[in-house]
């Protein structure tokens, strides 16, 4: 009987350390691993990072597309004559006309 009580008395001081552990573990594992851990953390940033470098690209081919419209609003001859060619791959007579690469 005196063995029970000491086998009970000891597993009862170790039950509540034991759940605390087991919680501790539990959100240790999901804060590194876990879907929103720090492992996917650095993925997303990483993924981030590509997905700027890619909007800096577009808003430049954007500005430059916008700066090439308020040339052609403003009527600039020269804007107006390279939309002619480009589009018309044409010219004026005794105009050679050599095309290039698009940029």
């Amino acid at each position: 009987m005196a063995m029970r009580r000491s086998v009970a008395r000891i597993v009862g001081a170790l039950i509540v350390p034991a759940i605390c552990a087991a919680t501790v573990a539990y959100f240790g594992y999901f804060t590194v691993w876990g879907e929103r851990g720090l492992i996917a953390l650095a993925s997303a940033r990483a993924g981030l990072s590509g997905e700027r470098q890619q909007l800096e690209a577009l808003k430049s081919a954007r500005e430059r597309l916008q700066r090439r419209i308020a040339l052609v609003h403003r009527g600039d001859p020269d804007m107006l004559q390279e939309l002619r060619r480009d589009q018309l791959l044409g010219g004026d007579t005794g105009e050679v006309a050599v095309p290039r690469r698009a940029q």
